[in-house]
C-alpha cells in the first residue's frame, strides 16, 4: 500500500512570501531550443519539476533507449528533437505514456522526411526513431484541437528545416498561449516567425546563443489562489511572477477574481488576498486546460456552480482528468456532468463533515488541486508524492504557512 498524507491546518490563517518553482513549459522550450541552436545558452532559474529535470538528463544522454517516464511534453518535444537531429533511438514511456496518442505528430514528422516507426499499437509509444532523410515538403496541415505541444514540438524545428515550415493549424486553436510562448521563445533564441490567420511561417535560419530566465510557474501559482480563496483570512505574496506573462496559465489571475481573490502585482511578484466570491462563473479553459482541476475543486468547496468549456484535453493527460474530477467531487456532494456536448457543468453540494479522502490518479494536479479542501477540514490525500512531477516543495511550503502534515502508510 503506498503513503498518503493527512493535511489539516489548525487556523485558517495564511500569511507568508512563497517562491514558486519555475515554469516547467519555459524551461522545457529553452532546454529544446538550446539543443538545437548547437550552441552554449545561459538558462537561469530552470525548474526542479521532474519534467525539467527529466529533460536536461536525456538530452545529454548517449543511450539508444530514451525512457520519457510520464511526462508529456519530453516525449513529444524529443520525438520532433530526435526526428530533425536524425539520432537513431527508440523512445518509451510509462504505462500510461504508451496509452497517450501521438500519430499526429508522427505523421507530421514523417511527411517532413523522418523516419519514426511505432513498436507497439499504430499511433502510440514506444517509437523507434532513425536517419532524417527531409521530404522538401514544407507546407502542412495539423490538427490543433487536441495537444499545442505537437504544435510547438514542430515550430522548435522548423528553422532547421530546409525550407523551413509553413504550419496550417485546422480546427479550434486549443491552448493558443502556448504556442504563442513558443514562438516567443524562438525569437528570444534569434528566429523570427509570422502567426497570421491560422498559418504560421518559420523560414530557415540558425538559432543564436542567448541568456534566459525562466519564470516562475502560473500553474503552481493556481493552488496557492485557491488556497487563499478558501482560507479564514489571507495575505499571501508569490514571487517570481510578471504581469506580462508568456504563459496562458496567468488566466488564473482573472478567473479568481470571481472566486474570491484580489491580486496585486507588486515588485517581484504578487499579492493575494480574500474577497467576496460570486456564486456562479463560466469559464472556457481552451487556453489554460491545467487550471480546470483547481477551478472545480475549489468550486465544489465554495459552493459555487460553474459551466465550464475548452476541456476536450483533459481526456489524454496523465490520467483521464474529466473522469477523475467527475469521481473526486462526489465525495463533496457535487457533480460534474456534460450537460451539452462539450459543455460541463460543477453543481455544488452541502459538503459534510465527514473523512475526506482524495484519490491523486497518479497527477500531480490531482493532489495539488484537491489539497486546498483541508482549509475546511482535514483530508487525505493519497500518493502525495506525484506533486514531484512540477512542484517537488508543494507539501513543505503548505507546512511553511502553518499546514499540519501527518504522513500514513
Amino acid at each position: 500500500m503506498s503513503q498518503s498524507l493527512i493535511l489539516s491546518h489548525p487556523t485558517g490563517h495564511l500569511h507568508g512570501s512563497i517562491k514558486l518553482p519555475a515554469s516547467k513549459s519555459e524551461a522545457n522550450r529553452a532546454l529544446i531550443i538550446a539543443a538545437l541552436s548547437g550552441k552554449q545558452a545561459e538558462l537561469h532559474n530552470l525548474s526542479e519539476a521532474n519534467d525539467t529535470q527529466l529533460l536536461q538528463r536525456l538530452l545529454q544522454s548517449d543511450a539508444a533507449t530514451i525512457d520519457a517516464e510520464d511526462a508529456g511534453t519530453v516525449m513529444r518535444f524529443l520525438t520532433a528533437y530526435y526526428a530533425i537531429t536524425g539520432q537513431e533511438k527508440l523512445l518509451t514511456g510509462t504505462e500510461r505514456m504508451c496509452q497517450r496518442p501521438i500519430k499526429v505528430l508522427v505523421d507530421a514528422l514523417r511527411e517532413l522526411g523522418a523516419s519514426i516507426s511505432y513498436k507497439g499499437q499504430e499511433g502510440y509509444p514506444p517509437l523507434q526513431i532513425g536517419a532524417f532523410k527531409g521530404s522538401g515538403k514544407k507546407h502542412l496541415k495539423v490538427r490543433s484541437d487536441i495537444s499545442s505541444q505537437y504544435i510547438s514540438a514542430l515550430l522548435m524545428i522548423a528553422p532547421l528545416l530546409p525550407e523551413g515550415l509553413e504550419l496550417e493549424l485546422e480546427g479550434k486553436i486549443g491552448s493558443r498561449p502556448y504556442i504563442e510562448m513558443t514562438l516567443s521563445l524562438m525569437q528570444h533564441f534569434g528566429v523570427t516567425a509570422a502567426f497570421e490567420g491560422n498559418t504560421i511561417t518559420v523560414k530557415p535560419q540558425q538559432y543564436k546563443s542567448a541568456a534566459f530566465t525562466v519564470e516562475s510557474d502560473w500553474s503552481a501559482a493556481s493552488y496557492w489562489y485557491s488556497l487563499v480563496a478558501l482560507a479564514k483570512e489571507a495575505d499571501i505574496t508569490l514571487l517570481g511572477l510578471k504581469e506580462n506573462s508568456f504563459q496562458g496559465d496567468r488566466a488564473i489571475v482573472e478567473i479568481m477574481s470571481g472566486l474570491g481573490v484580489y491580486t496585486e502585482f507588486v515588485d517581484g511578484g504578487v499579492r493575494l488576498q480574500k474577497k467576496e466570491h460570486e456564486h456562479h462563473i463560466s469559464q472556457d479553459f481552451s487556453d489554460c486546460p491545467d487550471l480546470a482541476q483547481t477551478v472545480v475543486a475549489l468550486s465544489a468547496a465554495l459552493g459555487v456552480q460553474v459551466d465550464m468549456t475548452g476541456l476536450e484535453s483533459l481526456r489524454i493527460k496523465e490520467t483521464d482528468r474529466i473522469q477523475a474530477l467527475q469521481i473526486e467531487v462526489q465525495s463533496m456532494r457535487a457533480s460534474l456532468q456534460e450537460v451539452t456536448p462539450g459543455v460541463f457543468r460543477l453543481e455544488p453540494g452541502l459538503m459534510k463533515h465527514t473523512d475526506l479522502s482524495f484519490r491523486t490518479y497518479q497527477d500531480h494536479r490531482m493532489a495539488m488541486a484537491f489539497a486546498p479542501v483541508a482549509l475546511l477540514q482535514p483530508v487525505k490525500i493519497q500518493e502525495p508524492s506525484v506533486v514531484r512531477k512540477s512542484y517537488p516543495r508543494f507539501w513543505e511550503d503548505l507546512e511553511e504557512v502553518g499546514f499540519e502534515i501527518k504522513y500514513k502508510d
